[in-house]
């Protein structure tokens, strides 16, 4: 399954650079809801990729790889403000219509589209999960076991880019984008646990309905070449 992700996005991604006009080269942060903060994995984050339709609607995509330090979990029978999940590696494939306004040394694009995600070594932070437990059942200490199945995630997502051009060829821009995704991500397995002074208790753990939310903002600052 990993294999055929991977090969399936290196080949659209060849594609894409194949008919590409502009070219950029980003470093994009993550900043998740109820997560924390990611950072790229340089150089792996080629973004703008794409071509015009006409002079003012292009369609682009690109690929990110982004080191995630932790993604919550939403759909649990309770809630956590803190990451659930990570540390992990995931791709990040965006593919987006933006309506470009150009001048002649800057340009401002309102972008927006679908995109695609997939955490590679994905693992429970227990830590936390274990911390949710106990104040969703009201215990003093819980010590949880779980299994879970990884999936790939896809989601929406809209934002805005503004660039200036220091040549016709070269060119710097910030952009910002608001991204609103989930993946299956079912639980599965036990914890026990109980009051200080008291008896434990186990309990069998089956959260079929988990995702895993990847919902946040992402911030990129880039260089992009124009091919003219």
């Amino acid at each position: 399954m990993k294999k055929s992700i991977i090969l399936c996005l290196f080949a659209a991604f060849g594609f894409s650079s194949a008919i590409a006009q502009n070219v950029g080269l980003s470093f994009s942060y993550f900043i998740p809801r109820n997560g924390s903060f990611s950072t790229p994995i340089s150089p792996f984050s080629l973004r703008g990729v794409g071509f015009d339709l006409n002079r003012y609607v292009a369609v682009e995509t690109g690929f990110s790889l982004y080191r995630m330090a932790g993604l919550n979990v939403i759909d649990l029978p309770f809630e956590s403000n803190e990451s659930l999940t990570g540390p992990n590696f995931t791709a990040f494939v965006p593919v987006e219509l933006v309506l470009q306004f150009q001048g002649k040394q800057a340009q401002f694009d309102i972008k927006g589209g679908g995109f695609f995600f997939y955490g590679f070594d994905q693992r429970i932070d227990y830590g936390n999960m274990d911390r949710a437990l106990r104040a969703y059942e009201g215990w003093d200490i819980v010590n949880a076991e779980l299994a879970f199945q990884n999936n790939p995630g896809f989601g929406i997502h809209f934002g805005a880019e503004f660039t200036v051009y220091v040549t016709r060829q070269f060119g710097i821009s910030l952009e910002c984008n608001y991204l609103n995704g989930t993946s299956k991500f079912p639980l599965s397995g036990s914890y026990a646990g109980g009051l200080l002074g008291g008896t434990n208790q186990a309990k069998s753990a089956d959260f079929a309905d988990a995702k895993i939310d990847f919902t946040g903002l992402e911030f990129s600052i880039g260089i992009l070449f124009t091919g003219r």
